[in-house]
């Protein structure tokens, strides 16, 4: 839910308008809007590359998972691995268009640790799949723009630990 969404809701249960600080940062969302938009773009953008390096990364780190046995063994569950990571990717672009974790929470984590544990995936490999997603996307971007897209990697990070 974005921020304006949020405060809205808050206001009608409290059957009130919005208070001069609620409409602030309504006008600081608005305001950061184009950014917001440009990182979302670079996300799409920047999406072969920012998996392909994080898979290699990841796999170079864990050549277990890889090798016979593993969770990422073989061409279709290699396969699968980098759609998940991709998937991963998207939820953060949603995050950082609504400038909020619920879209991620909403859509992509809600369940997803049972999910996981239910088809033997191991968890932290999928946290250090993000992180590396997290480093290869820092890597388009000025530190600045990494923070704010960083923090909703963390997030999901958060997720698998």
């Amino acid at each position: 839910m974005s921020i304006v969404k949020t405060l809205i809701v808050n206001a009608d249960a409290e059957c009130r308008y919005l208070t001069p600080g609620e409409v602030d940062q309504i006008k600081l969302f608005v305001a950061s809007g184009a950014r917001r938009v440009r990182l979302v773009q670079t996300l799409a953008d920047g999406r072969d590359r920012i998996v392909k390096q994080a898979a290699n990364q990841l796999f170079q780190r864990n050549p277990s998972l890889v090798a016979p046995g593993g969770n990422a063994y073989g061409n279709d569950m290699t396969a699968t691995c980098l759609r998940d990571m991709d998937y991963y990717l998207r939820l953060v672009s949603y995050g950082v268009a609504a400038g909020d974790t619920t879209p991620i929470e909403e859509i992509g984590v809600i369940g997803v640790r049972q999910m996981y544990n239910s088809l033997g995936t191991p968890l932290a490999e999928v946290g250090e799949s993000i992180r590396a997603m997290k480093t290869a996307t820092a890597k388009l971007l000025s530190a600045a723009d990494s923070g704010e897209v960083g923090a909703y990697f963390d997030y999901l990070i958060q997720v698998f630990q």
